[in-house]
């Protein structure tokens, strides 16, 4: 197969190694298995106008996308619907998308575990039409990634505290927000301090990643806890990946679901994969199965057969 790899030279892990020497063992071991590849290693200023320019190329069987969150869903999200397949170099500290599609952890075995993999078609989910792999959010993960981007941090490590102390930050100072959430049939109007709408539904008994990206199904996470130990616990049981023991989250799934906010919507912000955005006063999250191809490791096409 023919790559072409797009590596966010500012993003995670990328900025922290010898990139010359790891594109050469990258290479080595792409070459070996039988495949060609083209490598750009941009700044994350320049990742949009370069996955762009590779999506077009009639040449490329896959773009190979190396960065963080926001890095993964604009490579997605210029190859939803396209017969191009999306492989996933995992350089974030979460890599939840990449989680789910069972891709190793560290570059090197990432990288090794692609040369032999297949193709699968996942599902992408998108938010008034805005494209989008893992999660859309709004609530106290928005006020989160808020308080993050004051903070500074020069590494992986630095960022998870970051997170940490604003997960606190935003704990002691909750806020709720008045919304209408359609789904189906149904109607709920509620106060929430925080609603997560996923490309479906998480795994249990892990970090917050879908063990089936190709389920067809939005998981939808409706945080009704206002007070800080109800918070705590709530994101106590996250981390656990014990969504559904959870007394203070109610869990929906569905194809199609419509967010209104009735609280001032200029107030507050929504996270689409990592990155901060308007939230509109009105929000329509839609599900659309098996509309991106992803390189995955062999042995995860396995897994999900057995």
């Amino acid at each position: 197969m023919r790559f072409a790899a797009v590596l966010n030279q500012e993003g995670g892990t990328l900025r922290t190694i010898d990139l010359s020497a790891f594109t050469d063992r990258m290479r080595q071991t792409l070459e070996a298995a039988g495949h060609s590849i083209d490598i750009d290693i941009v700044a994350g200023k320049d990742i949009v106008a370069t996955l762009d320019r590779i999506a077009s190329k009639h040449s490329v069987d896959i773009v190979l996308a190396g960065g963080g969150d926001g890095t993964i869903s604009a490579a997605a999200a210029r190859l939803m619907g396209r017969k191009k397949a999306l492989a996933i170099l995992p350089a974030g500290p979460m890599n939840l998308f990449a989680r789910g599609l069972g891709i190793p952890q560290t570059l090197d075995a990432a990288v090794k575990s692609l040369a032999d993999g297949e193709v699968i078609a996942v599902d992408m989910a998108t938010a008034n039409n805005k494209p989008f792999v893992h999660q859309f959010s709004i609530g106290m993960h928005a006020r989160m990634v808020q308080l993050r981007q004051t903070m500074e941090f020069g590494s992986r490590l630095g960022k998870m505290r970051a997170s940490v102390k604003a997960a606190w930050a935003a704990i002691n100072n909750p806020s709720a927000m008045k919304v209408t959430l359609t789904i189906g049939e149904s109607e709920i109007v509620t106060r929430t301090t925080g609603i997560g709408i996923t490309n479906n539904l998480f795994g249990e008994g892990h970090l917050p990643y879908a063990d089936n990206p190709a389920g067809g199904l939005l998981g939808i996470y409706v945080t009704v806890a206002r007070r800080r130990g109800e918070l705590l616990r709530v994101l106590f049981d996250m981390a656990r990946g014990k969504w559904r023991d959870s007394e203070h989250v109610e869990i929906h799934q569905a194809d199609r679901a419509v967010l209104k906010v009735h609280s001032a919507a200029k107030k507050f912000r929504a996270v689409v994969d990592g990155e901060l955005v308007r939230l509109d006063p009105e929000t329509t999250i839609e599900i659309h199965p098996g509309a991106l191809n992803v390189l995955v490791p062999a042995r995860a096409v396995q897994a999900k057969a057995a």
